[in-house]
């Protein structure tokens, strides 16, 4: 699994986009793979030939470029990963007719994409996930039957259920829904979030480390309570 990062222009403005993210999280991106999708830009673009360099100077790591190529004149000094075969999209919503339609404003969109989660069956996994496996079931809640080692992630659009020990990061939520919860037998994990408020082990209550807990949303704080 990787996630896609789509610069659009002006760059240096969606470049002040992505430190405010980096801002929020500063681990989000470590060791996590990313394909730049470049899709949006047009070869001419301001900034072109800095933003792989910039890129690398906030941690992100490339495996793969999309949608630009090597014979424009601006990427010239591109230090261009090596290409991968067999990758297909994964995650994709199903949009609402009336957000199609362009009926809905946002909030009834994200109310949409919210209830597209809750209805959406759960995703059971039946065996512990192992250091640099990445999980990613943005249709519904993820149940896990054993522990989630450092260095694993497991993201869902709906709430996550761990019966065992999370030692890695758990995203929850990640269509909007702030309902979702990530509930978890020992609480030990490296970043938790819910509809893109993180938290990172660092900032967890040490009273509740190792402890069983469910992780809510509170506005726009994240709140670790006691399961028992």
């Amino acid at each position: 699994m990787a996630l896609v990062l789509s610069p659009e222009p002006p760059l240096a403005s969606w470049l002040l986009g992505l430190d405010a993210q980096i801002a929020r999280s500063a681990s989000f991106f470590a060791g996590r793979p990313v394909i730049l999708d470049c899709g949006l830009l047009d070869p001419s673009d301001e900034g072109i030939a800095e933003l792989l360099p910039a890129l690398a100077d906030r941690g992100v790591r490339l495996i793969a470029i999309e949608g630009a190529d090597q014979s424009w004149p601006a990427t010239e000094g591109w230090d261009w990963p090596e290409g991968f075969s067999g990758g297909r999209a994964v995650g994709a919503l199903e949009v609402p007719d009336d957000v199609e339609g362009g009926q809905a404003d946002a909030a009834g969109g994200a109310a949409g994409l919210q209830e597209a989660a809750r209805a959406a069956p759960s995703l059971l996994i039946e065996e512990p996930v192992r250091s640099g496996q990445s999980i990613v079931y943005a249709e519904g809640d993820v149940i896990v039957i054993g522990s989630v080692a450092s260095g694993a992630e497991i993201a869902a659009g709906g709430s996550i259920h761990i019966y065992g020990t999370l030692r890695g990061r758990a995203v929850a939520g990640l269509s909007g829904n702030r309902d979702a919860r990530i509930l978890c037998r020992r609480m030990n994990a490296e970043l938790i979030a819910i509809d893109g408020y993180y938290m990172t082990a660092e900032d967890m209550p040490a009273g509740l480390l190792g402890k069983s807990t469910q992780t809510r949303l509170d506005g726009e704080t994240l709140v670790l309570l006691p399961l028992d």
